[in-house]
């Protein structure tokens, strides 16, 4: 009952919903160019390795997030909003001459320049968000995107493929640049009061170090960030294992669609039930316990069995997003607004880097030992790493109980 009134009382405000349909209009237009650069890549050269660089040029420029946040703080949000989706539908539409081998740098250039922008855009997005949307149900609020985002990667990536093999990359290219014209006109529908941001005093680089030291010294939010890098860290080296477990369950590589799929589907789960869980557990034993399952959904996955392995990886989708869920709410919640912009794209960068880095060293790890070794030990990492943010959330617990009894009177 309290799971779905909180959702009621998100639906019901304008600019919420407003937001959330330009975040289901936009995820799929991302998941669906996602999985075809790809194989546009993979059919432009015949080189799977420059097919998997295209997933990694729109990666590449998350490390620079504490410095692309900058923007979401010095200008209004809402109209950076609009330009960047109109910048990106425009920046697309290039793609039309990447028609051969030799135009592949400007297939590069724009994924890198798609992921840049979406920086700033995820920055400006999250900055906006805690504006609209009351803090007590921002846990609501994100856990529903999150269900959103889940359910178009379901979705998007087989009609991106489908649309690629009837007309070609150029078209799931368009569909993106309709997607986020959508969006841009959703956003400008959206009933926001900013005021303009204050000149800055600071130069670049001190406002970037601003961010970075408010989200490292504050003793809420760095606990959270280091135990959600760590999870994606150990998320990567899992996630390389996939078609070595795919090879032992004994079917084709193609059958790691239906991991991913089993995965999606427990996503969307927990991006339902994370308000409530939320405001039940707190932040870090939500993400603890969410954590504490995504170790043993790996560890799962280490038995040769189709049913376990389903099993693992619904349970895997369901706990993974409870890290990231409590670490983005409450940077929304503990961040000033003037700094917000910078804070939010500094844990998108320590938050979604090591996803990356963990899937490079899982990659090398993978061809050494198999998944029957590897999973439990990456299983009991998660685990490790669950109880050390539980401990902390004890601790503090019990440091609030002792200083509220110090205050009272006697």
């Amino acid at each position: 009952m309290t799971t779905s009134w909180s959702l009621v009382r998100v639906l019901r405000d304008r600019d919420a919903v407003l937001y959330l349909a330009g975040v289901v209009v936009s995820a799929f237009g991302t998941s669906s160019l996602w999985l075809a650069s790809g194989v546009w890549v993979k059919d432009l050269t015949g080189s799977d390795g420059l097919a998997a660089l295209s997933v990694l040029a729109l990666w590449a420029p998350t490390p620079a997030g504490p410095a692309l946040g900058a923007p979401a703080d010095r200008t209004r949000r809402k109209p950076l909003l609009v330009v960047a989706n109109l910048g990106l539908a425009g920046l697309l539409l290039t793609l039309f001459a990447a028609d051969s081998a030799g135009h592949l740098w400007l297939l590069f250039a724009v994924l890198f320049l798609y992921g840049a922008v979406g920086v700033v855009h995820d920055a400006a997005e999250s900055a906006l968000v805690a504006a609209v949307v009351a803090p007590e149900l921002l846990g609501d609020f994100n856990g529903l995107r999150t269900a959103l985002t889940e359910g178009m990667k379901l979705v998007a990536p087989l009609t991106g493929a489908g649309l690629y093999a009837l007309y070609g990359g150029p078209a799931v290219a368009c569909l993106d640049a309709v997607t986020f014209v959508l969006a841009a006109g959703v956003c400008a529908l959206l009933r926001v009061r900013e005021e303009r941001p204050a000149r800055a005093g600071a130069g670049w680089r001190r406002q970037t170090a601003q961010g970075v030291g408010h989200l490292w010294g504050h003793p809420v939010l760095r606990p959270l960030v280091v135990a959600g890098g760590t999870t994606m860290l150990l998320a990567g080296l899992a996630g390389a294992t996939v078609y070595a477990v795919v090879d032992r369950l004994g079917h084709s590589p193609a059958y790691a669609g239906v991991l991913y799929a089993f995965q999606g589907a427990g996503s969307v789960a927990a991006g339902l039930l994370s308000g409530p869980a939320l405001r039940r557990l707190g932040a870090r034993r939500f993400a603890a316990a969410g954590i504490a399952l995504t170790g043993i959904a790996a560890a799962t996955r280490a038995v040769p069995s189709d049913p376990v392995a389903l099993v693992g990886c619904v349970a895997g989708g369901l706990g993974l997003p409870c890290a990231l869920i409590a670490a983005f709410t409450a940077v929304q919640r503990e961040t000033p607004g003037p700094l917000l912009g910078r804070a939010t794209a500094t844990a998108n960068t320590l938050l979604l880097t090591p996803n990356v880095l963990g899937l490079a060293l899982g990659a090398g790890l993978v061809e050494l030992a198999g998944p029957g070794l590897l999973l439990p030990l990456y299983g009991a990492a998660f685990v490790a790493a669950a109880a050390a943010l539980a401990h902390r959330a004890d601790s503090a617990s019990r440091t609030a109980d002792r200083s509220s009894s110090d205050a009272s009177p006697a």
